[in-house]
């Protein structure tokens, strides 16, 4: 079959080997996979991350010298079935599946190790166990999407985001735009974005932002939606000590334990919620630096290189950091279902379709913020040309 070959660094479009479903597996005729902003970073920086994984006891990551098929943002159609499969979806019939693939009794990343080729391909192998069909009438586009808005799921779920909450989304590439699209169609009220870029922040706004900044402009952290709530260090201290001499007037109140009922029942200020979605070096820093007092920080944006913070700074603002990565399986299919009933529409992200000879060149177009958002691979159209949507 055809796919798409990285190597060195180098993507080009190869003969492989038909893959053969295992026990338990699956084989897809793939229909659509997105790229990913993780591929283009494994592109280049894979021996990082392969040194990185395997520090957390993943040993099979993608290495430069190797020869991979990236791609675990798909859908496709059932071929054929491996081995000890319950065969419960007909021939034909269109599949959604974590990219994670059991091979020689170990979990492996589909599309991120050699061991376990992705979807940049005519061909995929996966996972029944991890394998769910797709609804009547959502598209292949439309399902191949499914994965990247679970990891926004997954990461508005980690803010513990309320309902009343100012959300603040740094960065409107691809995953910022589904954070975005995630909080709104989780009834979040108040959602700000920031970019540098004009095509991103008219896309935040038509996936629901309701404050779109320009940083050069105007800070994000200065618009009435992010400061509503929030109290500087200083007022938080005198808001404490004018509290508690109240208190201590009312007789036989122990006063302390109103403090612990406030702050059981969250009554005491905090600032937003922010999600940190560019990936570079400072970003964190500068976030530290700026956000309100007791704001909680979701790292989004995979960094690929070493950063560095002011810790002081954020223990003087007692800011929370949480770090998302990923989805669980009831996640992932909480968000085909999300996709399915319309509550989440990620077409707004799709502006191009490419066919497996023009991948190269969508990596190098997806670099340029103001040419496109993302661009999904049909292994099925012909030509190098990016087809815009």
């Amino acid at each position: 079959m055809r796919a798409v070959v990285l190597h060195q660094g180098e993507l080009a479009v190869e003969e492989v080997p038909d893959p053969v479903p295992g026990p338990g597996q699956i084989l897809l005729e793939v229909s659509h996979c997105g790229i990913c902003g993780s591929d283009l970073h494994a592109r280049h920086h894979g021996d990082a991350t392969a040194d990185l994984a395997r520090a957390v006891g993943y040993d099979d990551f993608m290495r430069s010298h190797q020869r991979v098929v990236m791609g675990h943002e798909f859908s496709g159609r059932v071929l054929e079935y491996g081995p000890r499969t319950r065969r419960a979806w007909k021939p034909g019939q269109t599949l959604v599946a974590l990219p994670i693939l059991q091979s020689d009794g170990a979990p492996q990343l589909t599309g991120l190790a050699e061991v376990a080729p992705g979807a940049y391909a005519e061909r995929v192998l996966v996972q029944e166990g991890f394998a769910i069909p797709v609804p009547d009438g959502v598209g292949t586009d439309l399902a191949a999407l499914t994965e990247p808005m679970a990891v926004a799921l997954h990461a508005v779920r980690r803010g513990s985001v309320g309902r009343k909450d100012t959300a603040v989304v740094i960065g409107c590439g691809p995953i910022g735009l589904a954070v975005i699209s995630v909080l709104k169609a989780s009834g979040h009220r108040t959602v700000v974005a920031s970019d540098f870029s004009p095509r991103r922040r008219a896309l935040a706004e038509a996936c629901g932002a309701d404050v779109v900044v320009d940083p050069a402009q105007d800070s994000p952290w200065e618009v009435p939606a992010t400061t509503a709530g929030s109290v500087a260090l200083p007022d938080l201290l005198t808001l404490g000590l004018s509290t508690t001499e109240q208190l201590r007037r009312v007789p036989f109140l122990p006063w302390w334990e109103v403090f612990k009922v406030a702050n059981r029942l969250g009554a005491t200020p905090s600032g937003p919620v922010v999600f940190e979605c560019v990936g570079v070096p400072g970003v964190i820093d500068d976030i530290v630096m700026s956000a309100p007092a007791r704001s909680r920080v979701v790292v989004v944006g995979v960094c690929m290189e070493a950063d560095r913070f002011q810790p002081a700074m954020a223990i003087n603002k007692e800011l929370d950091l949480r770090f998302a990565f990923g989805y669980d399986p009831g996640e992932f299919a909480e968000t085909l279902r999300l996709i399915a009933d319309g509550s989440l529409d990620p077409s707004l992200l799709i502006s191009g379709v490419v066919g497996l000879g023009g991948v190269a060149g969508a990596f190098d177009a997806l670099g340029d913020p103001e040419s496109h958002a993302k661009i999904l691979i049909d292994p099925q159209q012909d030509g190098a040309a990016i087809a815009a949507r």
